[in-house]
């Protein structure tokens, strides 16, 4: 079970720093004509994603969430969980209307949104350790 943890633990600074990249490029590029390399980098930002859904919920059903105490329970049992899945179902949607859209820029435009609603709820959802309510999890 630790190693589903730390698994976890470590594919969120991948998916963070994928996130990044696509939002960033999404806008860099926004006005480009090229929109190849762009849906490959989406397409392993989502798939990150629901590598990342699949660690989770194997979390999620075993002993380790009864293990915390009450708050800690509590928010990996629905914050957590409901905010990274709507992470997920937004990065899904990008993938999906970026490849759907007409124009380029129409692509962009929907990477844009998408995925930096993405982005938002996921860092919404971390436990980041520097947060007094999360001080008893680690970076890692």
């Amino acid at each position: 079970m630790e190693g589903i943890i730390h698994a976890h633990s470590g594919i969120r600074w991948i998916i963070l720093f994928l996130l990044l990249v696509t939002v960033v490029r999404a806008f860099l590029n926004r006005n480009n004509s090229e929109f190849g390399m762009q849906a490959k980098l989406g397409l392993f930002t989502m798939i990150s994603m629901h590598i990342q859904l699949t660690l989770g919920l194997a979390l999620l059903m075993s002993d380790h969430v009864a293990e915390l105490t009450e708050p800690l329970s509590r928010f990996f049992m629905m914050e957590h969980t409901t905010m990274m899945s709507i992470a997920i179902v937004l990065s899904t949607l990008g993938h999906s209307l970026s490849k759907r859209a007409k124009t380029v820029q129409a692509k962009y435009k929907k990477q844009l949104v998408f995925f930096g609603l993405s982005l938002l709820f996921v860092l919404a959802a971390i436990p980041w350790p520097f947060l007094s309510r999360f001080s008893e999890i680690g970076w890692f």
